[in-house]
């Protein structure tokens, strides 16, 4: 069924990339509900929130109906999975409505989560339960709200048909926004055909869409490269000053945008260790927290490799051109880094001093010995700054270990603390959506009540302003809590 729809539906990926996906219809949902709606980011993509709960609206959000002159696809990719290649993956229960202009004149996906099996589908019923989507939301929220670049949830919606799991669960849909769905397992899949113009085509497409200045370059696709290793190696960057563990850092969930992308066994740590794993099925810890940076490095490389034929004719070329560009993350990746954690610090991000960096690692290390909350240890820094030492050095178990440490800090303080702590606040989260929370919020949702889910979404979308009465939303999880494991299997 197709429906009027009061925003344009442009579909550039569909006309331009012919190959790539396979055109494809939702499953019919028998009785679609609203269980969260973001009426922030519909405003921000210019369509009336009244709309999307209206009958027309939630057919269009669960996949029942189709905007006018719009065609839903399936999207084709590959993708390195913990390493092992897959040639097919692709939109096993998802479909890409179109395209929206939003307000700011950019250009954004509106794609469907748990819409029913597709001709990519594993094995798996296509669909999805109401607790795992509502997750996708509240990590794209608190994402947004720390200003990471991600994509996020314009709605989720029940289906009123249950989803068999290890127990029955209620179904949904999410209706999620992105810059765009392309990933390197996009272009794994495009080389991986053989066929020069598909690739080309692809290149194109995304350099508009995404990264523009690289059509001026001598070599496009080159400069592709550069810009997406500038945009992972950022995002990267901003996960680690959070304490975010993306959990399943495939390629096919490695975006060109640079956009974080696919929440499902991701979570943030509680007390600091690089080696830190929640994701049930990482066995081996490739995705631990600490190894985040060199995984990504080594997704850039499968990128670099998909494009070393519109490089240079020459292959030794291509891999020396490409080798060199890829050889830049570190520099990419500390150039987001290392300014934002002096500013984590007190310290002033727009002049790095000897000894910045050291200081940085010794507290890390500190915190690692004594497990000490990352978030917290970091939020009460600054009220240390102000002179408040006993709220940062009680995370301790032993508040003398680092006695020394905060000696060497505060005499690199600039002299109005008042402001240096204020800064501070600016630059450390006192809210983050913590493990235990969220499985709260998602029982009691699955459960039918939605209000903790809606709490939680209102705190972390404001993670940098402490608030009255939101005491417990800053605290770690009780001893009771641990251990505790993510799933993919969302």
């Amino acid at each position: 069924m197709t429906i009027a729809w009061p925003l344009a539906t442009d579909q550039t990926f569909v006309d331009q990339l012919e190959g790539l996906y396979v055109e494809w219809s939702a499953a019919s949902v028998p009785e679609p509900t609203m269980l969260a709606l973001n009426t922030d980011l519909a405003e921000e993509l210019g369509i009336d929130p009244d709309m999307l709960s209206s009958p027309d609206g939630l057919a269009v959000l669960v996949g029942n109906a189709v905007p006018a002159g719009a065609v839903t696809v399936a999207q084709a990719y590959a993708g390195h999975q913990f390493g092992g290649y897959s040639p097919r993956l692709g939109d096993g229960r998802a479909l890409l409505v179109g395209e929206l202009i939003d307000r700011h004149g950019q250009r954004r996906d509106l794609h469907l989560k748990g819409s029913g099996r597709t001709p990519f589908a594993r094995g798996g019923d296509g669909k999805a339960a109401v607790g795992p989507m509502l997750r996708e939301y509240v990590m794209g929220e608190a994402m947004h709200g720390l200003g990471i670049p991600t994509t996020r949830a314009l709605a989720v919606v029940a289906t009123g048909e249950p989803v068999m799991r290890e127990v029955v669960l209620p179904g949904a849909v999410l209706a999620r926004v992105a810059a765009s769905h392309l990933r390197v397992g996009t272009f794994q899949y495009a080389a991986a055909t053989g066929d020069p113009d598909l690739l080309s085509r692809l290149v194109d497409h995304a350099i508009a869409r995404h990264h523009p200045q690289a059509a001026e370059a001598d070599r496009p696709a080159l400069a592709l490269l550069d810009a997406v290793v500038q945009a992972q190696a950022a995002l990267v960057a901003r996960w680690m000053l959070v304490g975010f563990i993306h959990g399943v850092m495939n390629t096919d969930n490695t975006t060109v945008s640079g956009e974080t992308i696919d929440y499902g066994p991701c979570a943030f740590m509680d007390a600091y260790d690089p080696a830190t794993v929640f994701s049930s099925i990482d066995h081996q810890g490739r995705y631990a927290f600490g190894n985040q940076p060199a995984i990504m490095a080594w997704n850039l490389a499968r990128l670099a490799e998909a494009l070393l034929v519109l490089i240079d004719d020459d292959e030794d070329s291509a891999v020396a051109a490409a080798t060199e560009v890829l050889s830049r993350f570190p520099e990419y990746l500390a150039r987001v880094h290392e300014p934002a954690m002096r500013a984590k610090l007190g310290l002033d991000p727009d002049r790095e001093q000897d000894g910045d960096a050291e200081l940085a690692a010794d507290l890390l290390a500190l915190m690692r010995e004594h497990r000490v909350d990352h978030t917290m240890a970091f939020r009460a820094l600054g009220a240390a700054a102000r002179g408040d030492v006993e709220p940062f050095s009680g995370l301790f178990a032993q508040p003398a270990a680092v006695d020394a440490w905060l000696g060497r800090w505060s005499s690199r303080l600039g002299p109005d603390r008042v402001a240096v702590g204020a800064a501070m606040g600016r630059a450390n989260p006192i809210y983050i959506p913590r493990n235990h929370l969220v499985e709260e919020a998602l029982a009691a949702a699955t459960d039918g009540d939605l209000a903790p889910f809606r709490q939680l979404v209102e705190v972390v979308s404001q993670p940098f302003d402490a608030r009255p009465g939101l005491a417990r939303y800053a605290e770690p999880a009780p001893d009771s809590f641990g251990p505790y494991q993510t799933f993919c299997g969302t």
